[in-house]
C-alpha cells in the first residue's frame, strides 16, 4: 500500500457514494481492458464470482463440474453450492497445474460412461498459466463450459495470450485477496466476452434484480425494479473498487518484483535438495506462489517445521480438495485416482513471495533451507 491507495479510498469516503456508485464501473472497465475482455463485473470475492459463473452457466442438480485437484477448495465448492456433483482432474506433478493427458483421459472415460461434466473449472495453479488453447480443443468436442479460475493469475499470459481474454473460456475469474497480484482489501472478478452472460452475472450480484425495461414484464417507470430470480449481495463497494483501480496502475511494477523475486530464488536454491515448480516456456507466470518440491528421500514435514521454527512463515498450497472431510466423507473419491496430486502434496512447500522480499531475505531463506533439520540458524 502506498499513498496513492490511501487516497484513492479517503476519495471515495470524502465522496457521496460509499458503495454503488462510479469507482466499481470504471474499475471494471480498467480491468477488462487490462486483460482484453468485452465484460468485466466485480464482485465480493473471487468465491462469489465462481458462484455466480456455475450459475450463469445454468450449473444446477444433476450437472457434474470437474476441477483441478489442486486448488483451494473454492474451485470446488462453488459447483456444491448450485447442487452440482463435483469430480477431480489429476495434475501434473512438476507444474501444480491440470495434466492435459489425465484430463483427455478423464473424457474419453467419462464419455464411454456417460457423465461428461457440464462444465470444467481449469485453474491457473501459483500464476502458472495452462494451455488453454489445448483444454479448449480437447473439451469443445463435447460441449463443456469452461470456467478459468485464474485467482492466482492475473497479469499471467501464455503464448502471448493475457489470461483473462476468455479466447478459450466462458468465463474466468480473479481474486484480489490481499495477498494476490493486486488488492482490494477482499473482492474478485469475472470476465467474459458474452454479453448475455455478462447481463446474467451481473444480475446474479445483485439479488437478481433487474431495472432493465425490456426484462421486466409489467414495467411502470423509472423507479421500477424487479427481481427476476434468486440472486446474492455479492456487489463489490466503491471503496474496494477505488483501492483495486489504484494498485492496477501498479500491477505490471508488482509482476516484475514478484518474478525478480522467483529468479532469485531459482539461482540461489540447491538443485540437488529442492526444486521448484516446471515452467512451461510459452507462458509467463504471475508468481502469485513460489513453491519448492523436497526430494523423495526427505520428509517434507520435517523440512517445514525447521523453516517455521526458524521464523520463516512457510505454507502449504493445497491439500488436494477430495482429501478435505467434507469431500472424503463422501466416498467417492480414491487418492489412488491422482498419482500427481498425491506426489505433489507429499512434497510441496510454499516460500515467501511478494513483490518486497529483499534479496538479503531471500539469501536467509535458502540458508535455512539448507541447513540441517533441528538446528537453529543464526543470523
Amino acid at each position: 500500500m502506498d499513498d496513492a491507495d490511501k487516497q484513492a479510498v479517503l476519495r471515495v469516503l470524502n465522496s457521496d457514494f460509499l458503495t454503488q456508485g462510479p469507482e466499481v464501473p470504471e474499475f471494471e472497465n480498467a480491468l477488462g481492458k487490462r486483460v482484453g475482455a468485452a465484460h468485466c463485473i466485480a464482485m465480493t470475492s473471487a468465491t462469489a464470482a465462481l458462484h455466480a459463473a456455475c450459475l450463469a452457466l445454468d450449473v444446477g442438480p444433476g450437472d457434474v463440474v470437474w476441477t483441478s485437484a489442486i486448488s483451494f477448495v473454492a474451485s470446488a465448492n462453488c459447483a456444491v453450492y448450485c447442487g452440482a456433483s463435483v469430480d477431480f482432474v489429476d495434475i501434473d506433478s512438476d507444474t501444480g497445474n491440470m495434466s492435459i493427458s489425465a484430463l483427455a483421459e478423464k473424457l474419453s472415460t467419462a464419455e464411454t460412461n456417460g457423465v461428461l461434466p457440464k462444465a470444467l473449472i481449469p485453474v491457473h495453479f501459483a500464476g502458472q498459466p495452462l494451455d488453454m488453447k489445448a483444454i479448449s480443443k480437447l473439451t469443445r468436442h463435447y460441449n463443456i463450459r469452461i470456467i478459468e479460475d485464474a485467482s492466482h493469475a492475473l497479469g499471467a499470459s501464455y503464448s502471448g495470450e493475457v489470461v483473462g481474454s476468455c479466447r478459450y473460456s466462458d468465463i474466468t475469474v480473479f481474486s484480489f485477496h490481499p495477498v494476490k497480484m493486486i488488492t482490494t482489501a477482499e473482492g474478485g472478478a469475472a470476465t467474459t466476452n458474452d454479453e448475455s452472460i455478462a447481463t446474467r452475472l451481473a444480475k446474479l450480484r445483485s439479488h437478481g434484480i433487474t431495472r432493465e425495461p425490456s426484462e421486466i414484464e409489467h414495467y411502470e417507470g423509472d423507479w421500477f425494479y424487479d427481481q427476476v430470480e434468486a440472486g446474492f449481495n455479492y456487489r463489490m463497494t466503491d471503496m474496494f473498487a477505488a483501492l483495486g483501480a489504484s494498485q492496477l496502475g501498479k500491477l505490471d511494477t508488482f509482476l516484475d518484483a514478484r518474478r525478480q523475486v522467483a529468479s532469485q530464488y531459482e539461482e540461489a536454491l540447491d538443485p540437488g535438495k529442492f526444486h521448484s515448480l516446471r515452467q512451461d516456456p510459452n507462458g509467463s507466470s504471475s508468481w502469485h506462489l513460489f513453491v519448492v518440491l523436497v526430494n523423495d528421500q526427505d520428509d517434507r514435514k520435517v523440512v517445514f517445521d525447521h523453516l517455521r521454527s526458524n521464523g520463516i512463515i512457510v505454507n502449504v498450497h493445497y491439500r488436494p480438495i477430495y482429501r478435505h472431510s467434507f469431500y472424503s466423507k463422501m466416498g467417492k473419491y480414491d487418492p489412488s485416482d491422482f498419482p500427481g496430486a498425491e506426489k505433489y502434496y507429499r512434497a510441496a512447500i510454499s516460500l515467501p513471495i511478494f513483490p518486497t522480499l529483499s534479496q538479503d531475505q531471500i539469501l536467509t531463506i535458502v540458508k535455512v533451507l539448507d541447513s540441517k533439520p533441528g538446528y537453529q540458524v543464526l543470523f
